[in-house]
């Protein structure tokens, strides 16, 4: 079997709002063989970016785009294709745009995989750990408490046990930080779970006195309060603070991670599968975090794609404990009553998200949605 096409599709929405909402565009990879079988991945990252890096034509050994190394090759080599695109492409990648273009691919290669097996990804990572995962929902916080509190019953209505708002109104002061939260709280009581995302806005002064004062809200983790590259800050905020601190959506490849876990000394590592390499290497992240006795979240606010690839991952991982489900009603997501890309969107009932058993992902697409929003 051979590799005989690589296609990358853009979807966007016809408008797209000024603010962090990863369900406005979406970037799918789809690999084909002479066998008939496609793979289907995904990538969160920026659409425009990442087509270009596949479809650059060859410079030379060490600089050439991904779907010249692909074509022709046997599409079972999962692992050894990932080194292939890994030095293919060292002049101009390492980390960044060029690992999320690789994790497409390699999420894509890895569905092909299990579809030429007859097993679900799930089983081929190692064995399935969990054939249900607890969910947390995922929304954009508002700007005012009233609306915050009455999403957060809603979301509760609906059965999620763990919720997370990030984003929005976050970190904008003290004050109304503290009115969020305790809006949201005092709606939620005791349960569910509450988790924000404050999406990097703060130095570690200010996160170890803003994660202190939000110790009475009992919080299940603070997410991203520091920028992605202040190591030594997530260092001093993860030693002075009970509440734990969770990173790594922005990390790509086991070197990235290595320094996150070590050197940030996060309590809960977070893999984005379709930027940090593929499953090929959140697999590799997942057995570092487990070293290190430490749980990991997948990061997935896109698609259905992305939202499958993440619930294989975190099912074949021991270190496995929380799915992130996105609630953000969009034409490209699931949402809480919406059907997304998928032919059968992956719902979460009652909290919980079940993993498919079908080879591969598990999925299919809805084709007449994609083509609604594709980018031509």
């Amino acid at each position: 079997m051979k590799i005989t096409e690589v296609e990358t599709i853009h979807l966007r929405l016809p408008e797209i709002e000024r603010e962090c909402n990863g369900t406005q565009d979406a970037l799918l990879v789809k690999i084909g063989t002479d066998a008939g079988l496609v793979g289907i991945g995904e990538v969160d990252s920026s659409p425009h970016v990442i087509q270009a890096i596949f479809d650059a034509p060859y410079s030379h050994t060490l600089a050439c785009g991904l779907r010249h190394v692909l074509l022709g090759e046997d599409p079972l080599d999962v692992e050894r294709l990932w080194e292939k695109m890994y030095r293919s492409t060292l002049y101009y990648g390492r980390r960044g745009a060029v690992i999320h273009a690789l994790s497409g691919a390699d999420i894509a290669l890895w569905d092909l995989l299990g579809k030429a097996t007859g097993m679900p990804v799930c089983k081929l990572l190692g064995g399935a750990y969990h054939r249900r995962m607890p969910a947390y929902s995922s929304d954009l916080m508002p700007f005012e408490p009233a609306r915050a509190a009455g999403r957060a019953a809603q979301l509760r209505d609906a059965g999620f046990t763990h919720l997370k708002f990030g984003w929005g109104g976050l970190g904008q002061s003290e004050r109304l930080d503290a009115e969020l939260t305790a809006a949201i709280r005092s709606a939620l009581g005791d349960r569910p779970e509450l988790i924000l995302d404050i999406g990097h806005c703060w130095d570690a002064a200010t996160a170890e006195a803003r994660a202190r004062r939000l110790e009475e809200y009992r919080l299940l983790w603070i997410e991203e309060p520091l920028p992605p590259d202040d190591l030594d800050g997530y260092g001093r905020l993860t030693d002075a603070v009970t509440t734990r601190i969770a990173a790594g959506e922005q990390s790509s490849t086991c070197w990235d991670f290595a320094d996150l876990m070590d050197r940030g000394r996060v309590d809960v590592v977070q893999v984005d599968v379709s930027r940090a390499g593929g499953f090929t290497e959140a697999r590799r992240i997942a057995q570092m975090a487990r070293q290190r006795n430490k749980p990991c979240v997948p990061h997935a606010y896109s698609t259905g794609v992305l939202l499958a690839a993440s619930l294989h991952w975190a099912a074949s991982i021991p270190n496995g404990w929380l799915v992130e489900y996105t609630v953000e009603e969009s034409p490209l997501a699931t949402g809480l009553h919406g059907t997304g890309l998928l032919r059968e969107p992956l719902r979460a009932v009652d909290g919980w998200l079940t993993v498919p058993e079908a080879p591969g992902l598990g999925i299919e697409l809805d084709e007449e949605q994609v083509a609604k929003y594709r980018v031509v």
